[in-house]
C-alpha cells in the first residue's frame, strides 16, 4: 500500500484519517498542519500520497498541489474539505490533484480508487 502524508490543520481530523488509513492498509508516515509543513514533510518524507485539507491556515491547498506538482519529486495529491467539491469550482481540477474526498467520506477504498 502506498505511503500516506495527511496535511491538514485540525489534529481531530489527522488523527481520525490516520486511523481510517492504517486499519485499510495503508502507511501514514507524518502529518502537517499546514502548507509551509506540509512542503517540508514531503520533501523529508516523501510520500507516495499527500491527503490535503483545501483549507490550510497559512495558504490554501490548491496551492500547494501545485507546488507539488512542479518540483522534482511529486507525490499524487488527493484533496478533502469539509465542503462540498462543487464549491471550489474547477481549482479540484486545474491544481493537478487526483481528485476530491469530501472528508466525511474519507475511507481507503475512496483513497486507493483515486489512485488507480
Amino acid at each position: 500500500m502506498p505511503s500516506v502524508l495527511i496535511v491538514d490543520d485540525h489534529a481531530t481530523f489527522r488523527a481520525t484519517a490516520r486511523q481510517v488509513l492504517e486499519a485499510e492498509g495503508f502507511e501514514v508516515v507524518g502529518e502537517a498542519e499546514d502548507g509551509a509543513s506540509a512542503l517540508a514533510a514531503v520533501d523529508r518524507l516523501r510520500p507516495d500520497v499527500v491527503l490535503l485539507d483545501v483549507q490550510l491556515p497559512d495558504t490554501d491547498g490548491f496551492e500547494v498541489a501545485r507546488c507539488l506538482c512542479v518540483n522534482g519529486f511529486q507525490p499524487k495529491v488527493v484533496l478533502t474539505s469539509s465542503r462540498d467539491a462543487s464549491e471550489f469550482g474547477d481549482l479540484i481540477a486545474t491544481c493537478g490533484s487526483r481528485g476530491f474526498i469530501p472528508k466525511g467520506e474519507l475511507s481507503g477504498g475512496k483513497l486507493a480508487a483515486l489512485l488507480e
